[in-house]
């Protein structure tokens, strides 16, 4: 690899790094919370006397085991898409070998 792209991709790792951690230093005091109780709270707030018409399959219980859950998920989709890519690539290359 040449010296120039390794200086282009640590740039670009550095540039995704702080655009990361831009709101955390920005928005400190902020609470980062997911948008499903923030949505819960305005449909309560726009009509008080809305039921849900349909219920969770699996209720987690705690947070942390609703997090764990939420990181296999993740990993197993990335792990998907990142074979897929492999794969594609493996094949690219050995179809232009014959």
């Amino acid at each position: 690899m040449k010296q120039s792209s390794i200086f282009k991709y640590l740039g670009l790792g550095v540039l995704v790094i702080l655009l990361m951690c831009m709101p955390l230093v920005f928005k400190s005091s902020a609470a980062f919370e997911g948008t499903d109780g923030e949505a819960l709270a305005l449909i309560e707030e726009i009509n008080p006397e809305y039921k849900p018409w349909a219920k969770g399959i699996f209720e987690p219980p705690s947070g942390e085991v609703e997090t764990l859950l939420f990181c296999i998920q993740t990993a197993i989709g990335t792990a998907v898409i990142f074979y897929y890519l492999g794969y594609a690539k493996g094949k690219k290359k050995y179809a232009d070998h014959r």
